[in-house]
């Protein structure tokens, strides 16, 4: 039996994908940890410490807690959505992560990619399946009878729609320089030039809109403690609320990875590098990852070092910034391809 044959074997693709939600679940759980380690770092304190060498076993205290908690159910709330709604949440990133590349093992020239499919239009599918979220995050503020939580919801929507659409722009113009859909030829067209030499004004554009699309500080006007107190999941008590937590970190995860995929050149390495069959194993997916480890490192930094924007901010970025600076970007892209530079 050849390499090929055993490597899309439909078994072994079915247990790598198992593997592959088990590693994502856990590479949440250790962002969790590192970013509390970080904004503890970033205040001058300690953070976790107690419960475990430098407080690693925090998080298992306090899955343990979410656990044991009672599970709480609003009066008057709508019983079905509200029980329902963290398992659409979760299965939208279960469905991004089919299509989603976690790196490549490269054999004797051939590059092998870790994914438990390909699709010739996987990049769509992967947004796609991450638009769903919104339907989830509404079923959880609409479901729960709480004006906050609608609050929260409606702040959602209105920065989704208004970031969704340069984010949309700017993934056009990956796709139109790649000349292709699949997630994984766009991450192979940026060898030896990464995307972010060739249109560093998308490449800002589209983490400006990812970090929007994501909820994360300064864009989680939907959550904003001081006003919504956790917003759209504020009657969200034990494993419901662990369950939309979870979400949002895995959201951080695909995202950063998405960053790498598209703009920072994957997992391409020198030919030099993985000629060698042992470092042809391991070198690109180690590399792979090392970048998304620093992606989530940056944007996890940005967190503790920007104050949040007014909703009304976030609008006027999205359309009046944004959307101008995206369209530029495909002009740009469009005028090297008349030119002939790619």
């Amino acid at each position: 039996m050849d390499i090929e044959s055993i490597i899309y074997n439909p078994l072994l693709r079915g247990i790598l994908g198992l593997c592959i939600m088990g590693a994502v679940f856990g590479g949440a759980c250790v962002a969790v940890w590192f970013e509390r380690k970080l904004s503890a770092d970033v205040q001058q304190r300690y953070g976790p410490m107690r419960v475990g060498p430098h407080g690693l076993l925090q998080l298992v205290a306090d899955a343990i807690k979410l656990f044991t908690k009672e599970d709480i159910i609003p009066k008057n709330a709508d019983r079905l959505l509200f029980v329902s709604a963290p398992i659409l949440l979760m299965g939208s990133v279960f469905l991004m992560l089919v299509a989603m590349p976690f790196g490549a093992i490269i054999i004797d020239g051939q590059s092998y990619v870790i994914a438990a499919t390909e699709m010739d239009i996987s990049i769509l599918y992967i947004e796609a399946m991450s638009a769903i979220s919104i339907i989830g995050i509404f079923m959880v503020a609409y479901s729960a009878n709480n004006k906050f939580s609608v609050l929260g919801a409606f702040r959602n929507f209105a920065r989704m729609i208004g970031y969704e659409v340069p984010l949309g722009i700017c993934i056009v113009s990956v796709a139109i320089m790649a000349g292709s859909l699949n997630i994984v030829e766009i991450a192979e067209a940026q060898s030896p030039l990464w995307f972010i030499i060739m249109q560093p004004l998308g490449a800002f554009v589209f983490f400006i809109a990812l970090m929007a699309d994501m909820g994360r500080l300064p864009f989680d006007q939907n959550e904003s403690e001081e006003e919504l107190i956790a917003g759209w999941m504020t009657e969200y008590t034990s494993m419901r609320f662990g369950y939309c937590f979870f979400a949002e970190y895995i959201h951080l995860i695909l995202g950063s990875m998405l960053v790498v995929l598209l703009f920072l050149g994957g997992w391409n390495l020198p030919a030099f590098l993985t000629d060698i069959t042992i470092l042809g194993i391991i070198l690109p997916t180690a590399f792979f990852l090392l970048k998304v480890a620093l992606v989530i490192l940056f944007i996890i930094m940005i967190r503790w070092a920007v104050p949040r924007y007014r909703i009304d901010q976030v609008v006027d970025l999205s359309w009046k910034k944004l959307l101008p600076l995206s369209l530029l970007n495909l002009g740009w892209v469009i005028g090297l391809g008349l030119l002939g530079v790619y």
